[in-house]
């Protein structure tokens, strides 16, 4: 009688590499404020955070630096860069003119769309509901992606992918000063949906303007 074969092992889930780890862990802190603005982070207590050596925390550090995250001091650590008033409108001027391209490219808008934003919608609200404000950015950013990403046109995609993380930090700072603006800002998601499918093109392009004009007006009176 041949032997009974040995078990099957399952393999444990592969970690990813020290370095990505690190920059993973600094980069959603500094996405969702628990790294603030002008805070400075040691390589040391990253490297005990994260539970790795010093050499891949300098890697992540060094690409984070180049993203604009962060400022390297030698020997003194990382400092967290503030979002200042010049980025936001920068953020904002380009949001503008994509976002409100995109609105009125998507009319008439397919079912796939407004299913896909009306699930978003549906979304946000519930993370409103359980407090959960770096979710709601995250979800609130994946809205206005889809009207992009309706578009087509994969360069434009490209170039809003790249505003990403200074749109989700600026969307979790202007939730945190404003909390009673999150009511506000589901209602102008339902407006920009409702003029989607009412097909009316100028109805979304106005309904766009006001809200990502709101985050710059918002935005800029608190985070320098």
């Amino acid at each position: 009688m041949s032997p009974a074969p040995a078990p099957a092992h399952t393999a444990p889930a592969k970690q990813p590499p020290a370095a990505e780890r690190v920059y993973a862990h600094v980069k959603d802190a500094v996405l969702d404020r628990r790294y603030e603005g002008g805070m400075l982070l040691t390589e040391g207590e990253l490297a005990e955070a994260v539970g790795v050596s010093r050499t891949p925390v300098r890697e992540a550090l060094l690409r984070l630096e180049v993203e604009g995250l962060i400022k390297l001091y030698p020997k003194k650590g990382a400092l967290v860069l503030p979002v200042s008033a010049q980025e936001i409108a920068d953020v904002v001027e380009t949001r503008l003119l994509v976002e409100k391209h995109a609105a009125a490219k998507a009319v008439p808008a397919t079912e796939a769309l407004l299913g896909e934003l009306a699930e978003l919608l549906e979304t946000m609200r519930e993370q409103a509901a359980a407090g959960d404000l770096a979710a709601v950015s995250v979800t609130d950013r994946a809205f206005h992606a889809a009207i992009v990403r309706s578009t087509g046109n994969q360069i434009l995609d490209r170039l809003y992918e790249q505003l990403r993380d200074r749109q989700l930090r600026m969307g979790v700072a202007v939730m945190h000063a404003h909390p009673d603006r999150i009511a506000k800002n589901i209602a102008e998601h339902a407006e920009i949906l409702q003029a989607l499918r009412a097909g009316d093109p100028d109805a979304a392009t106005e309904a766009v303007h006001r809200h990502v004009s709101w985050v710059r007006n918002l935005a800029q009176g608190e985070v320098r």
